[in-house]
């Protein structure tokens, strides 16, 4: 299990280590002290990351697969909306995805909008949707009519709402639906579906509650820019950890505040478990010690990622997007762009996992290969054109978000209803460690560098970007899988 949690996670950052060190020796040399502790976080980031995903699954999935059992158990939907409640939001503030992003506001905005506040109001707008997406499930509601409601409540919001918050909306969409949420909702959502009389569509509901939950994500932070009337930010990028020239002193000194910050994140998920265990699992001694150990995996692993993330690694990309954008050829910094997105999807552990669960439940009429491909062109272009937006101010973010979903939510009507739920949990998939880490760094420091560019504005929106463009490929291979099914007679696996 190490050996294979250590191999998905090498591999997903292996292609980003690999490019920067041919970018600092051919188009965008890199301080050698900064490239040093870019090498050092990228081993805490790989190390950190091996360490939590092992704790993420022996320790908080079965977490959620039993209290989604226990939960079934209870029979009691007023029970099961609490414990939404309750789980999302926790479940939430531990994402290292999120995490990472909410530093990154609090950066830009010199503190006007802390980490804090986008964490906890994130964190709530999950949890309803969560909720939600578990009446949904009990009650079989079409998960397209839902969706369909919910980006148009989503859209009549966005009308009010300020460019910086509309960015950093969709980005915490993204950023929340990651490594330690997906696979908790995922197993949670199977002990719910076992609260139905029937098990008419449960493999359908497998699917959705993701898409569902990080709709409240959205949400919440449009909700608190009209609520909070902020208009003015002052945006900077100096982290004061570029300036050092020590090499270990900036990992040392982040210590003391990752340590209370991871502990905080692990923290409540420890109660609900300990909580539950006296209340409902009753667990078995060597079973309650394996969850425990688990949890200490899950914290030691988000401690060593952020302060890698932290100290070494999101630096090169600032740096590095920086130094692109003041070149006078832009085509350089653009087809860059597009390579960071091709390989950190290609090496995105989860999208291996997604795309072998589509070639399953479509008979392998859909390779996997040829889904694995599309993924890859289609982020590719969502970071190339974050970069384009870059470079022309005039290029808004609604003016890629508006079309695109009109586009996924019309293709909804027309594709095999599992496909939907399959398509929209792929933004989830996409927008993973790498995402939300490097490339949001490097945009940021295109967006600090180039001038006319505005770092609150076109700094953001690159996440949304990444999680869109997978709904489009994946509804666009539905309809192929449409198309196939009636020319081959084969039966379409709806309702």
């Amino acid at each position: 299990m190490i050996v294979s949690k250590f191999k998905e996670v090498l591999f997903s950052v292996l292609p980003i280590t690999l490019l920067v060190l041919v970018l600092n020796f051919t188009v965008s040399p890199i301080d050698t002290t900064l490239i040093i502790r870019f090498l050092i976080g990228s081993f805490f980031v790989v190390l950190g990351l091996t360490i939590f995903l092992i704790g993420v699954d022996i320790g908080i999935t079965p977490l959620g697969g039993l209290t989604g059992t226990s939960l079934a158990r209870s029979n009691k939907l007023w029970i099961v909306l609490i414990a939404g409640l309750i789980l999302g939001f926790f479940i939430s503030i531990a994402e290292p995805g999120l995490m990472v992003l909410a530093n990154q506001v609090n950066l830009v905005t010199s503190g006007q909008i802390s980490g804090i506040s986008i964490l906890i109001i994130v964190s709530i707008g999950l949890a309803i949707m969560l909720s939600l997406g578990f009446l949904r499930v009990l009650y079989n509601v079409p998960l397209y009519k839902v969706l369909f409601a919910l980006y148009l409540i989503i859209f009549g919001l966005a009308i009010f709402a300020s460019r910086e918050f509309l960015a950093i909306s969709f980005d915490a969409s993204g950023s929340t639906t990651g490594i330690l949420a997906v696979p908790f909702i995922l197993s949670l959502s199977v002990g719910i579906s076992k609260l139905k009389k029937d098990s008419k569509a449960s493999e359908k509901d497998s699917f959705g509650l993701v898409a569902i939950a990080s709709t409240g994500a959205i949400m919440s932070v449009l909700l608190l820019d009209i609520f909070s009337k902020t208009n003015e930010f002052s945006a900077g990028l100096d982290s004061g950890i570029s300036d050092s020239n020590s090499i270990i002193r900036p990992f040392i000194d982040i210590i003391p505040n990752y340590l209370m910050e991871s502990f905080m994140a692990i923290l409540p998920l420890l109660v609900i478990l300990l909580v539950l265990q006296k209340i409902s699992f009753k667990l078995k001694k060597k079973e309650l010690r394996k969850l425990l150990t688990g949890f200490a995996f899950a914290f030691t692993g988000l401690l060593i990622f952020l302060i890698g993330v932290n100290a070494g690694f999101m630096d090169v990309g600032t740096s590095i997007g920086n130094n692109l954008a003041l070149l006078d050829n832009k085509a350089y910094i653009i087809i860059i762009g597009f390579v960071l997105g091709v390989v950190t999807i290609l090496a995105e552990p989860a999208v291996y996992v997604l795309t072998h669960q589509i070639e399953d439940v479509t008979s392998g009429y859909v390779k996997r290969k040829a889904v694995l491909i599309s993924l890859a062109i289609g982020v590719g272009f969502a970071v190339a054109l974050s970069v384009i937006r870059v470079l022309v101010p005039a290029i808004q973010l609604w003016h890629y978000l508006l079309p695109g979903y009109i586009i996924c939510l019309s293709m909804m009507f027309f594709i095999p209803k599992l496909f939907v739920g399959i398509a929209f949990d792929a933004g989830g998939v996409a927008t993973g460690p790498m995402t939300a880490t490097f490339i949001l760094a490097f945009i940021q420091g295109a967006a600090h560098a180039f001038e006319g560019a505005d770092l609150m504005v076109d700094g953001f929106g690159m996440i949304a970007m990444v999680a869109m463009t997978p709904i489009i490929t994946l509804e666009a291979l539905g309809l192929v899988f449409a198309i196939k099914s009636k020319t081959k007679g084969v039966e379409k696996r709806d309702d």
